[in-house]
């Protein structure tokens, strides 16, 4: 009989079971897959009886403006907060996927005793998945794709653009946006980098041009990919004030996180047509909703927050939760989450 009952959270596509041999924590341990999400005031009841709960960073709602990059200020949206864990007496073990999760309040579970260990995770597929949205958006795919499935009576739709002697922009020079970089530079593009902490130095090393000011850099782009961490600095870095920075026929796209761009100020720039499009991957609050102008926009490209969503990352996340499982219930507890000290 199993001594601890473990919840999987937001398995929306029922693959977390075969991403792992969850098998070798029978009979110990009695795993349960969740494919939806569980509703706030739902969330204390429905995951009181487990004492393991696996956790996917990426689904794990939270407010944008209130979190940092180490640690988290308490919100009323945040699922495993200090509230949440104090109406969770039997969790022991919270695992996240990634080695980090601003809406895991460490603190307190470290003050119940509440072991946050976290997984590996891979570097490139949120930047091969913009440069899948740049394309689409380019070349008018989606548009083109839907009118060949509904059989039109008009065999080509679109004028697309190309990339060769474009200028993309790159924010953010970290592993994904240096990435971004070389798919440029691989399709002869120009291409410009900015974050805080560049310097010319690094550019060459990436072999960009170094902008100092990210105002300096956007009116030159025909491309804009944002690669930033999500902080109080960077939340809302791309406003009204630099979209009115950009060519009227360039494009923006973020894989990184949604609230990087003030929602209202690009939604009002793509219907006045002030900027020729947006490739999004992330959004301020998801899943979307069903009504969002992002689903109606006829120069937007989305998916569901798609940029990890592999195969290959499935199965280091979850191998890796079945791996802290295990050195958990054998006291020797890993890859451990530890907040301030």
């Amino acid at each position: 009989m199993a001594v601890h009952r473990c919840a999987v959270l937001d398995d929306y596509q029922n693959a977390a079971a075969d991403a792992a041999d969850w098998s070798t924590l029978s009979p110990e341990v009695a795993v349960d897959f969740i494919d939806r999400p569980i509703p706030a005031d739902e969330r204390a009841e429905a995951l009181a009886p487990y004492s393991i709960v696996v956790a996917m960073r990426e689904r794990t709602p939270f407010e944008a403006h209130l979190l940092n990059a180490i640690s988290l200020t308490k919100s009323e949206d945040t699922p495993f907060d200090a509230d949440l864990l104090s109406r969770l007496p039997n969790l022991k073990l919270l695992v996240t996927t990634g080695m980090g999760n601003a809406a895991i309040d460490l603190d307190a579970a470290r003050e119940r005793g509440i072991v946050v260990s976290g997984t590996r995770g891979s570097v490139g597929p949120a930047a091969e998945l913009a440069w899948g949205l740049l394309l689409a958006l380019m070349r008018h795919i989606p548009e083109e794709q839907a009118n060949f499935r509904a059989g039109g009576d008009r065999w080509q739709l679109t004028l697309g653009s190309d990339l060769k002697g474009k200028t993309l922009g790159v924010v953010g020079l970290g592993k994904l946006g240096s990435r971004v970089a070389g798919y440029g530079r691989a399709f002869d593009m120009r291409v410009l980098g900015w974050s805080r902490s560049n310097t010319p130095e690094r550019s060459a090393e990436l072999g960009v041009e170094y902008r100092a000011t990210l105002a300096d850099m956007l009116p030159e782009c025909d491309v804009v990919s944002l690669h930033l961490t999500l902080t109080p600095e960077t939340r809302g870095i791309i406003d009204a004030n630099t979209l009115s920075l950009m060519k009227r026929d360039a494009v923006i796209i973020n894989t990184s996180r949604g609230p990087l761009i003030d929602e209202a100020a690009l939604i009002a720039a793509l219907t006045d047509g002030r900027i020729g499009g947006a490739g999004l991957d992330v959004f301020d609050a998801e899943p979307l909703d069903a009504d969002h102008p992002f689903r109606t926009l006829p120069t937007v490209v989305c998916t569901p927050h798609l940029g990890y969503v592999t195969r290959e990352t499935y199965a280091i996340y979850y191998s890796d939760a079945v791996d802290d499982i295990r050195a958990f219930l054998a006291g020797e507890p890993k890859r451990i989450l530890k907040g301030r000290e």
